[in-house]
């Protein structure tokens, strides 16, 4: 209970305070002018969207005569509000979070998926340097998303009680990289660029790539059904493989300015970015990964009405 108490109030001291390493994200609208024709894109400050973010302000979009308007949150469950009241026409989320809003009579379609990416870090302080050593610590993760299943899947895979691994639900990136730095939480599952930043503060990697190490491929963004004219999705793709293409080409260094105000990172956290990374073609799901998770949502789901 002791210990409860202190992760309470050491949260809400992070969420008044914000983070002590990192800048804010304090990103202004795109100079879009709204009007019936304008695509809005519910985002988050991570590097799976950086297609997104380079095609708004380099003029892709609009080159396709596309008028695109990114609007930025911070959590994953703050773009599933905006997408369903119709706030967004479209948001960048993973297939888990996307098949429960289906499940839940929420229609939707993929756009296309992403190349996002879940590392397992643990604190500096709590010296869990094998998946064995999770047992009885808190893990922070969103429920119903890509570090919910990939949560439970490391803990299987450790052969770990289920129970004995504690999820607590962080869903602000912000807050849960300042909870791993401060030493609050034990272990938790970021993407990048918040893995990196947690990395140069000291932060242990059990794994790189979970969702990699378990076949998956689980980043998407998705749109409501008719929002976008046939005509409006192929110039949506067209400036998103180019920006793709662009990217690849120039390396992630290349955009430092843009990852640093876009994504809320310093320009430290750019350069110690993987230079493998790269971003492919507009392209959809998987089948195996749809039915996977699908799996799992059932199981979770039925789990849940018997507790």
């Amino acid at each position: 209970m002791t210990r409860f108490c202190t992760f309470l109030i050491s949260t809400l001291l992070l969420i008044s305070c914000g983070s002590p390493h990192e800048s804010p994200v304090t990103m202004a609208d795109d100079k879009v002018v709204d009007d019936s024709t304008t695509v809005r894109v519910a985002v988050l400050p991570t590097l799976d969207c950086l297609p997104l973010f380079l095609a708004s302000e380099q003029g892709f979009f609009s080159r396709e005569g596309l008028h695109v308007r990114l609007v930025d949150f911070t959590a994953q469950m703050d773009c599933d509000t905006a997408f369903e009241s119709r706030r967004v026409d479209a948001m960048v989320t993973d297939i888990v979070r996307a098949e429960r809003l289906v499940k839940h009579q929420v229609p939707l379609e993929y756009l296309t998926t992403t190349n996002a990416a879940w590392q397992l870090l643990t604190s500096k302080t709590a010296r869990i340097r094998q998946l064995k050593q999770l047992d009885d610590k808190m893990l922070a993760m969103t429920r119903f998303s890509a570090t919910d299943l990939l949560g439970d899947m490391v803990v299987d895979s450790a052969r770990l009680q289920s129970e004995r691994v504690f999820r607590i639900q962080v869903n602000d990136l912000a807050i849960r990289l300042n909870m791993l730095q401060a030493g609050i939480m034990d272990a938790v599952l970021l993407p990048e660029p918040q893995a990196t930043a947690a990395r140069n503060q000291k932060a242990f990697r059990v794994m790189q790539d979970v969702s990699q190490s378990f076949d998956l491929q689980l980043g998407a963004v998705v749109m409501r059904p008719q929002s976008l004219t046939a005509e409006q999705l192929a110039a949506f793709k067209k400036a998103y493989d180019e920006a793709c293409d662009s990217i690849n080409a120039n390396g992630l260094n290349h955009y430092r300015p843009l990852i640093t105000r876009r994504m809320g990172v310093q320009p430290l956290t750019v350069d110690s970015l993987p230079l493998s990374y790269t971003f492919n073609h507009a392209a959809q799901p998987r089948e195996q990964d749809l039915k996977r998770v699908r799996q799992w949502l059932e199981k979770k789901e039925a789990r849940i009405d018997v507790d």
